[in-house]
């Protein structure tokens, strides 16, 4: 709670010396925590750490789905969190089974996509679906002109895959321009109806003197 008064918005417990089976656990945990670090651009030790402290205003609203408890550090760092580390004790479990381990990587890697895409395309989605449209296009064009190229040759239309595979692209590059002219109505769609802000407000200056001269 000191770092929360020292102005840090999220403190996150790190369990330095961890009293767990080191394949089992400490292995597989080391790893996903430097995989998400790298993706996320968040630097923390632990993120499966529960014990983490969070001023109201930074998570407040956030929808948790799935198991994606443990990115709620990167939520908040989306909005302008800032976000300290404290070393704090851990002791090894006295009974029961953890259900975690090496077959749990795979589904940190796969929610780490969806934080990936959210992080990066959540307000732009046409960026993602706009690039591989015009891939496919180009892929189109390519197929098409080289079968033409067969074609002058003497070559029949149907002795090579290729004008399939020029209209199979074109017809996927529609698909990808469709889908993120969708994502990208939907994503305002979201945002106005409910009117959420893309962002947080830490404090105000001078607002009073400036709204009074527009």
């Amino acid at each position: 709670m000191a770092k929360l008064d020292e102005g840090f918005e999220v403190c996150s417990g790190w369990r330095k010396d961890r009293q767990d089976n080191a394949l089992q656990r400490n292995l597989p945990s080391i790893l996903a925590n430097k995989l998400i670090s790298a993706v996320s651009g968040v630097k923390l030790h632990d993120f499966g750490c529960s014990l983490k402290a969070y001023r109201s205003e930074v998570i407040k609203g956030v929808r948790l789905y799935g198991e994606m408890h443990r990115f709620l550090p990167i939520y908040a760092k989306w909005h302008g969190a800032r976000i300290a580390e404290v070393p704090v004790g851990h002791h090894a479990r006295k009974t029961g089974h953890s259900k975690y381990g090496l077959e749990r990587v795979l589904k940190v890697l796969m929610d780490l996509l969806t934080v990936r895409f959210l992080d990066k395309y959540m307000l732009k989605p046409m960026y993602l679906f706009g690039f591989w449209g015009f891939m496919f296009f180009i892929a189109s064009f390519l197929f098409g002109a080289w079968s033409l190229y067969m074609r002058t040759r003497g070559y029949f239309f149907t002795a090579t895959p290729l004008p399939m595979m020029a209209v199979f692209s074109f017809m996927t590059g529609v698909i990808c321009m469709l889908m993120g002219l969708l994502a990208e109505m939907i994503t305002r769609t979201f945002h106005e109806s409910q009117n959420k802000s893309i962002y947080l407000v830490s404090r105000t200056r001078n607002c009073e003197r400036q709204a009074g001269l527009v």
